[in-house]
């Protein structure tokens, strides 16, 4: 050990005892109760002079020598403090080099160089950590304080990349005797400058959500700690059976609070809408993402070919069109079939874009509608397919993503889209669970509330029907 200055909670007038790793005022304390001469002198245990013989020269009575014992104790306790402390931020530290190695690395170990590029490490170290934070979240309460730490912590540091990503742009700059010159100055890049503050804003009204149910009236059962001679739950809420596992919200036999109840709903509306803008900053990165090579190789050759008979024949029928009636008619039962569709129709829409930019210039394929395609029939056809894109979208929020979206993320080198597309889609994947977690504490409320009446009219029944 160093001198007793190096630790935290130690006085410079104490010195330090290396043999006992105690502070030399604890040492006499201990002596006093042994007993020393007759002047109240006492014996260094190590036969050692100086300091510790003039330490031990005070003649120790019973209550300086409870409150050295006391002021040893306080000090330790600091000091275990302090390296408790310095244990911990030694273990992040050590963390974030790890997590920094992999990305400068690509995710290959081994240092051969046959790792993903930087922008596709940065994606899985977002979504990566997205799932190791929010993966065990499936209640509306707020995140434990270590796991709300490492979120922050780390996406700054991955967010921070942004801060060096810029675009050059031709300024005037005045010179000292008054006149002007060109120079090209920087600043930050067009999409990071307009999306990521919006991302930003997005994370932090979705964490407050989850913040304000801290001190809610409902709770929550793990059906997996549950025995079977637990009596039965206040709430009637039955959750599907292919999500067993997850925890059942649990509210009182008489419901929820209107006051609560508003809240709730405020709060799922608001999500909503918070799902609904990271889902289009997420189209509109994905859309600016160049197609690879390896994608274009797959698609059919016609566009009926990859649609099916049914649904180019419905596409390709009348002048009006509707993606609703269109998704009706096929009766989607399950996300696997939405994806199903989704692909198929994706890559026709791209055939058929292909096939009308051989006559068109398009520069920007969101703006071309029914209205403004000329007549030409695969403009047509690449509005209508992209309309039903959105609508199936809409209809299965959790949707997966599609083969072109994979992708598009797989083969992107643009570290910038790589951080704004993974970023919207972690913040739009949690606003879709609180919209779930809500969902299910409003249908337990419901249930409860349904059974609590029933239970009153039955009451009432039995007060006034005649005794026979």
């Amino acid at each position: 050990m160093g001198d007793s200055s190096a630790f935290p909670g130690f006085h410079s007038q104490y010195s330090y005892d290396r043999d006992y790793a105690r502070p030399l005022f604890r040492v006499a304390s201990f002596s006093s109760e042994r007993g020393g001469d007759e002047h109240g002198h006492e014996h260094s245990p190590r036969g050692r002079g100086g300091a510790m013989a003039r330490t031990a020269s005070f003649k120790v009575t019973a209550a300086p020598s409870r409150l050295s014992q006391a002021m040893s104790k306080l000090s330790m306790k600091k000091l275990q403090q302090a390296v408790d402390e310095r244990s911990v931020e030694d273990e992040e530290m050590e963390l974030m080099k790890e997590k920094y190695t992999k990305l400068l690395l690509g995710e290959d170990m081994s240092g051969g160089g046959k790792g993903v590029c930087t922008a596709v490490a940065i994606s899985n170290a977002i979504t990566n950590l997205y799932a190791t934070v929010f993966g065990t979240c499936h209640r509306l309460q707020s995140l434990p304080p270590e796991k709300r730490s490492m979120w922050n912590r780390e996406m700054d540091c991955l967010l921070s990349i942004c801060e060096y990503i810029v675009e050059f742009a031709p300024t005037v700059q005045a010179r000292p005797d008054g006149s002007t010159h060109d120079v090209m100055a920087t600043s930050p890049r067009s999409d990071i400058l307009m999306n990521l503050p919006a991302l930003e804003k997005l994370e932090t009204m979705l964490l407050g959500i989850l913040d304000s149910f801290d001190k809610a009236e409902f709770w929550y059962a793990d059906q997996r700690k549950q025995s079977f001679t637990e009596t039965k739950k206040p709430s009637s809420f039955k959750r599907n059976e292919d999500k067993w596992w997850l925890p059942e919200p649990c509210v009182p036999e008489s419901g929820l609070s209107d006051a609560l109840h508003r809240e709730l709903q405020h709060k799922r509306d608001q999500a909503s809408q918070i799902h609904k803008m990271a889902m289009e900053i997420n189209n509109a990165i994905l859309s600016e993402m160049q197609i690879p090579s390896s994608y274009i190789e797959t698609l059919p050759k016609t566009g009926k070919v990859g649609t099916g008979d049914v649904i180019y024949r419905y596409m390709s029928s009348g002048d009006q069109f509707s993606p609703d009636h269109l998704l009706d008619f096929l009766n989607l039962s399950s996300e696997h079939e939405a994806l199903e569709i989704a692909d198929r129709v994706e890559a026709a829409m791209y055939v058929w874009r292909r096939k009308a930019s051989m006559t068109h210039v398009v520069t920007k394929w969101e703006n071309v509608t029914e209205l403004n395609a000329d007549g030409d029939k695969n403009l047509i056809l690449a509005s209508r397919a992209r309309s039903l894109l959105l609508c199936l979208k809409q209809r299965f929020p959790g949707l997966s993503q599609t083969t072109l979206d994979t992708s598009k993320i797989h083969y992107n080198k643009d570290i910038g889209q790589a951080i704004l597309e993974s970023y919207s889609r972690v913040l739009e994947s949690l606003a879709y669970s609180i919209v779930s977690w809500i969902d299910d504490v409003l249908l337990a409320d419901e249930n409860a509330k349904q059974g609590n009446s029933t239970r009153i009219q039955k009451q009432v029944f039995s007060q006034v029907s005649p005794q026979r």
